[in-house]
């Protein structure tokens, strides 16, 4: 017997302390290569969020 999810919960925390330091970029450049992989993360569940869509 299938089991059918109808609700997904995704719960996150985020630290915004400053550290430039973090992923191994700092300044400028380590805030557009987050915002780059941000938006690459939100591509992808939108993506996915429309082929369950589809289905």
């Amino acid at each position: 017997m299938p089991l059918e999810i109808r609700e997904l919960i995704i719960k996150t925390t985020v630290n915004n302390t400053g550290n430039s330091n973090a992923g191994g970029a700092g300044g400028a450049q380590g805030g557009k290569a987050k915002e780059a992989n941000i938006n690459e993360i939100a591509e992808r569940v939108f993506e996915i969020l429309k082929e369950k869509s589809e289905r």
